[in-house]
This record gives C-alpha cells, structure tokens and sequence, in this order.
C-alpha cells in the first residue's frame, strides 16, 4: 500500500477547479424538461447495476438506482471527509463545497472552493485537494468497466483509491472517513400503477414516486474478516422474497498494519451530525459503536468508517475504500421483474454487497490495470487531438449512467439483455433511429451487447399492438386528436419500451409520432444488422439467419409507402422520420437514401445466407432479386428526383431550398459497409461541401456546430423552426465521421470540437444532450446519440 506519490493523471482528462460553478451554463429549452443544472461529475457503477454521481464540488448527487429512473439530490451523509494534525494545528473538513441546504448536519466543516482540481475520463475520475490542507491528497474513483468484458462491467461497485503524502519536514497524522446512509428501499416506485399522461412537448411521461427517507427497519451491521472491514446496510424483512429496492449497501475498506480503522454503525443522518464529527474533528477518530438497532419510522441513520495514519515527511500512503450496492430487482410494471447481470456472478438474494466490497478490495489493481491497458493504445495516438480523447471516453457515461438496463443471462440471451434510455426526457429504450449513430461505442467495444439488442428489434418486428393511442404531435400543433394503433406487424418498432411497462416485450412507446408511419425504422434495422455482423468479424451467419425474416417482413412493409410504384418510399407530410418535428414530403435524401443503402444491405446479407445453403430461411435467392429490381428502380428516381447540381434536396415535393446537414446518412453507411456507392463520389462530396458551408460555418460562424437545416447562405427558412435550427450533437459527430471519410479530416476535427467545446466548457458534461441551440438552450438531456463520437474513431482507423 505504500508507493511513490506520482497520481497517474491523464493529461487529456476534463478537469474543473473544485466547488467553481458556471456564469452562465446552458439551460432548458423547455419548462417541461430536466434541467437538473450544470453539477454533473462521472457516473460510478457498472452497467445495468444502477449508478451513483459525484459532481466536481464533491457532493454525490446523482442517483440512478433504479432502473430507468432518475433521482437528482444531494444526500449530504454520503460523504468523503479527511482530518489532518500537523504540528499542534489539526483541520477537518467534509469534502463537498455545498453544505446541506436543509440545515443538517450543522456540527460538520465544509470543504472551501477552489481547493483543488476534479478530472475525469470514464470510467476513472480524480479530486487533486490542494492548498487547503498540508497533506497532498488524491482520490481517484472507478468501477470495473472495460471493453469486451461481460463479467465486471455490470458490478455494483465504486472503488475510491485514496493516495496521501507528507510533503512537510514533520510528521502528520491523517484520516480519511467514509460515511453512507442507509437507503434501502428508497429506489422503488411508490406507484405501482403510474399515471401517464401527454407532456407540454407531446411526449407520454408517467408518475415516479421513490421512497426517498423512507428507513423504518434498516439496519447496519460492523463486518470484517481477515484483510478487509466494513459496514453492511441492510434491512429487516418478514420473507425471504426480493423486491425491486430490497438488498443491500456495503462501504469497506482494507486492513493495513500502519494503519488504525474505526467505525460507527448507527448515527442519525439528518441530525447535527455530531455522533460522528465530534471525535473524528478532535483526532481523527469514530468511537467505534456497534448498534444495529432498526430505524423506527422518521429516522435515518447512517454507517460510517475511518482509517488514520501518520506519515514520516516525504512518506506516501495509498488506501483504496470501495462501495457496494446489491439490489437485485428492477420492476418493469407491477409483478414484471428481471434479475440484473450482475446476480449472475454474485447470486440473487439482496444481501451480498459485503461479497461484492470485498471483492473489490480484493481486486481493484487488476481492475484499474485493466482500464489502463484499455485506453492506453488510444491516449498514446498523437493523431487524435487531446480533446477529442477526453470527449471520445467521457461520452461513454451514458452507456453508465443512460438508465441503463442489462438483465440476467438466459438460453435465449447467452449474456442477458441490454438497453439504454433515448434520454430521460424521452423515457424509452434503444430508439432505433438515434442509435444509428449512437451505437458505435457499444458496437466497437462490447458487442455482444450490441448484437443483443438487434435481436431484440429482430424479435419485436412481426409482433403487434391494435391498442389505440393519443399522437402527441398534433397535440402540440392544436390539431384534432388523432389516434393511431401502437404496433403494426411488420413496422419496425422506434424503441424497445418503458421502464414502466415490459421492456423487450412490449415495444413503441412513444406516441409523439406515429412510428408505425416512419420511412427511416426499416433501413435503420437492416443497415445495423448488416453493419453488426461486418463490424465484429463478418463470421456470426448464425446472427444473420436469426434477423433474416424480420429483414424480409419490414422491407416489404416499408414498401408499401412507395404509393407511386417508383421503387422508393415516400414520406408523408406528417413528421415521419427521426428529424420527427420536421415535415418531408415526396422521396426525401435523407429516407430515400437508408432505402437504398439499406436494399443493398439486404442483397450483401442474402448473398452470404445463401453461401450457407441455408434452406430454412426460404427462397434467398428469389428475395435478393426483388431487392436487385427495387434497388435497379430506385437509384434514378433518387437522382433525378433530388439532385439540384450543388446538393440534394431535402425533399422532391416542398419545394424547400434547405440544406439539410445529415442528407447522405445512407451514403455514409454504404462506404462504412463496403457496399456500392448510393451517390457519385463526386456529388457526394459538392454536397457535404455545401453541408459544411452552410450548416456549419455560416452558422453563428460555426460556433456552436452544424444546424440540421438552413438555406444555403446560412440563414434559417423558418425563424420559428425547431429541428432545422438546433445543433443535434450526434448528427454532429456522425457528419463528421461522414467527412472523415470523404477526406475532409480538417473539416471534421473544427465542427466536432466546436460541438465538445459547448458540452463541456457550459455545463453539460455527463448530460449531453440531443440538441443545443445558439441562444445557450438545450433540449433533452443524458441522450444516446452523442455516443456517435466513436463513428469518428472508427473511421479515422
């Protein structure tokens, strides 16, 4: 435990003076939407686990326990707190900047602002304390997450790796105490049948209630064995029975023979705080109390451990702490319930945090030699600017901290479901559109995940739903109300559920638009198929096969909106894309050419199933010839249509002069999959040319990022426009891989850093949202298509 002081820090990591707030960061761009402001820190927990946030002032705010709910709140008795004795001086603090604004814990000392530096680059992330105490502290915090691993990942654990010097001429005695509530019990919904209703903006939301404070029957327990010691938080049950928010909590740490551990078992969380300050401010000391009495109602209590030291000068200590969490059920609807991963490996019965800390403990050196093995090879790239490298991992949050599901492993699901949110504005999982682009990290770093999630949509495509629904759009347009059927079989379904109702089983939820209606879903599932299998080895026929039928069936019903017979679907006048507030009418470049990418999708697929002889999936020959005459009729139609000399038209029937920024979507996607160019090559480039001119440098002289769609010098055709005239950052780092790989890599480089430049020096770092606009709004908040960032990565090779 005893090593040089020499924190290895990456120098492209985010950082931001502790407890320093924003003068002016990004808020909502409407009253309806989370805004939780700008104290996000990196998200601690594996995935599908639930997840814990600590923002840059040092508060743990972030709750993201349940899974798919969201609960932002400091509770200020989960806490890091360090005492110092130098001589005949001592100090004390707890380690947030921002004391309880409920006036408890009076008794406790606040740590000063500016007193150091936060740094992050997921999954690891830093507090440097300076200039406040005479000790040179470092915490570096983490969970066990790292590419192509199926096992750790999905842990419940945070490890907090404390490294102390004396830089002084004298000795020094220091103590670092952890202290944690109880919540058990709290991350459930109180509802169990929960309103939903249609929001302001149109979109179905429904009631969360947690039972946040509600602690009668916890309890704490002192635990220890031959290495390791710790509090285990648990609670009084009448059955063996596991519900969702029963288990577990567990904070430990490790024996050391320089150093004394103390600990408290139950002290009152909302009180002054002094059961627990006043001894640890004296000398660094807790009095060691072991009651594991239950909390009556209107109680919080809490579990606390502390380890104190002294330290010859020049000496350097490292005390790792680590945090557990078993809560083993997330509860869909009422009585739907899945096991997550992680019981997989630790078993189901809410009561092995200590088995989870303890492992941790055991492990941590190997885990964070993991994480480093991992990024290495890319933070060592001189090629890649140094922010793009922190933008590149710390995007990664959502796939954490996005209400992140991934169930227990089946027959079916050899390493379990997975999913993440669209966002939290848009409460839903996988919508198949946006991880189009936001795919790519899950695709390039755990694919296994990624193929499940395919086989999910595979599976829901020949399903159906006749209930009838509320289209919130035309809420929102003052319009008659207009219902529309939930699933259609054959359509592709937008996401994959709820956390409210069945997820995987029962699909589209939103009701924004009616998706049964969208041009961009079917191609969307054929093109990620196809991409899936190329992308992680072009070997697994078995994942083909398995996503043929549903190929065939949404192709054929996606024809079907082909009304004039020319070979390419039309779209409607109504929104009816992921651009679902903008209206296309006719044969679209951005639909029209997934249509056609997606054609020759599907012939590349049945050419390697019928390599396989693969009879059970029917006549692959006579499919890919249809597919061959589809494709023979469309490309044309698709040039004749909407080439204008300088770009393609946003559509054939508006008559609009937009330059829309993600036209060439499918051409993009072709060249990604080896297939046939949609467009010339030539073309294609005087398009995103024009794409780069307008949408980005004439657009507030390209500050902010690429608009979706303005005219082409710059100015908007609607001023009161939505979609056209927000930054989406996804479609951002997706055109950019798009120029990338056209050859315009300077291009790429200055739009993309204009776009990380306004997440992260405004506020919205670890809640990247799907929009920004230039008036310092953003819209929908913790999105999935941000993860886009990766495209970038993988073209650049």
């Amino acid at each position: 435990m005893t090593k040089k002081f020499s924190p290895q820090i990456p120098s492209c990591a985010w950082s931001r003076v502790i407890g320093l707030g924003w003068d002016k960061p990004y808020t909502v761009r409407y009253p309806s939407n989370l805004d939780d402001g700008p104290w996000h820190g990196m998200p601690l927990g594996g995935f599908g686990a639930g997840c814990i946030g600590r923002s840059s002032r040092g508060d743990f705010n972030l709750w993201h326990i349940d899974g798919g709910e969201h609960t932002f709140q400091n509770f200020p008795a989960c806490q890091f707190s360090v005492f110092a004795s130098h001589g005949t001086s001592s100090q004390a603090y707890a380690l947030s900047t921002q004391a309880p604004e409920d006036g408890s814990l009076a008794a406790w000392k606040w740590y000063p602002a500016n007193g150091g530096t936060y740094h992050a680059l997921y999954p690891r992330s830093w507090f440097v304390y300076e200039n406040i105490l005479p000790a040179q502290l470092t915490c570096e915090q983490f969970s066990p997450i790292w590419a192509h691993n199926y096992q750790e990942t999905s842990y419940p654990v945070a490890i907090f790796l404390w490294t102390m010097r004396n830089p002084t001429t004298a000795p020094m005695t220091i103590s670092i105490m952890l202290t944690w509530e109880n919540m058990v019990g709290w991350f459930t919904n109180a509802l169990k049948s929960p309103k939903v209703r249609i929001r302001d903006d149109g979109s179905p939301v429904y009631e969360y209630q947690p039972r946040l404070g509600e602690s009668q029957g916890n309890y704490n327990l002192f635990v220890e064995n031959a290495d390791q010691i710790g509090c285990f938080l648990s609670q009084v049950k009448d059955d063996d029975s596991v519900q969702e928010g029963d288990g577990s909590w567990c904070l430990a740490t490790l024996k050391h023979p320089q150093v004394e551990v103390f600990h408290h078992t139950r002290w009152h969380c909302v009180g002054t705080g002094e059961d627990v300050w006043s001894s640890f401010a004296a000398d660094g000391s807790l009095p060691n109390v072991q009651d594991a009495t239950p909390a009556s109602a209107d109680t919080r209590i809490g579990a606390a451990i502390a380890v104190r030291f002294t330290l010859q000068p020049g000496q350097t200590l490292e005390i790792p702490f680590s945090l557990a969490w078993d809560l083993p059920v997330t509860e869909f609807a009422a009585g739907v319930n899945y096991y997550r991963r992680y019981t997989d490996f630790f078993g189901r019965s809410g009561e092995n945090a200590w088995a989870i800390a303890s492992t941790a403990l055991q492990e941590y050196q190997n885990w964070r030699s993991h994480i480093q093995n991992w990024q290495q090879p890319i933070l060592a790239r001189e090629d890649l600017p140094a922010w793009f490298k922190m933008a590149l991992f710390n995007e990664l949050y959502d796939l954490t901290s996005g209400g992140t599901l991934w169930n227990a492993a089946s027959k079916l699901d050899p390493v379990g479901q997975f999913a993440v949110l669209e966002c939290l504005d848009y409460r839903w999982y996988e919508s198949l559109d946006v991880r189009l682009y936001g795919s790519f990290a899950l695709l390039m770093l755990f694919p296994e995940l990624e193929k499940s999630v395919i086989r999910a949509f595979a599976r829901a495509i020949p399903q159906s739903d006749a209930h009838q629904r509320v289209i919130g759009y035309y809420y929102t347009i003052g319009a008659d109300t207009t219902t529309a059927a939930r699933k259609i079989p054959g359509a592709t379904p937008h996401d994959l559920g709820a956390p409210n109702e069945h997820v995987w089983e029962k699909t589209n939820y939103t009701c924004y638009q009616d998706c049964n209606l969208w041009k961009d879903l079917g191609s969307d599932f054929v093109l990620q198929v196809y991409r899936d299998f190329l992308l992680t080895g072009a070997d697994d026929v078995e994942f083909l096969a398995e996503c043929w039928f549903a190929i065939v069936e949404t192709l054929n019903y996606l024809k079907t909106f082909d009304l004039d017979g020319d070979g390419i679907p039309e779209n409607s006048g109504a929104p009816d894309q992921t651009f679902d507030d903008w209206r296309l009418q006719g044969v679209s470049a951005y639909c029209g050419g997934l249509w056609i990418a997606a054609l020759e999708a599907a012939i590349a697929i049945s050419d390697i199933l019928l390599n396989q002889n693969l009879r059970s999936l029917g006549d692959l020959a006579l499919q890919k010839s249809i597919y061959q005459a589809w494709l023979a009729q469309s490309r044309p139609i698709y040039e004749e249509k909407l080439w204008n000399g300088q770009y393609y038209r946003l559509d054939s029937e508006s008559g609009s002069d937009v330059v829309m920024a993600d036209q060439l979507c499918g051409q993009f996607y072709a060249r990604l999959l080896g297939l046939p160019d949609i467009v010339a090559s030539d073309r294609a480039l005087c398009a995103l040319k024009t794409v780069y001119h307008a949408c980005f440098l004439q657009f507030y002289d390209g500050q902010f990022g690429a608009a979706n769609g303005v005219r082409p010098d710059g100015s908007p055709e609607n001023p009161k426009a939505t979609h056209p005239l927000e930054v989406w950052t996804g479609i951002n780092f997706g055109l950019a891989a798009f120029l990338v790989q056209m050859g315009m890599e300077d291009e790429a480089w200055q739009m993309t850093q204009a776009v990380v430049k306004q997440i992260y020096d405004n506020g919205l770092q670890f809640r990247t949202p799907e929009a920004i606009t230039a008036n310092g709004t953003f819209r929908a908040c913790i999105y999935l298509r941000a993860m886009a960032i990766w495209a970038i990565y993988l073209i650049k090779g």
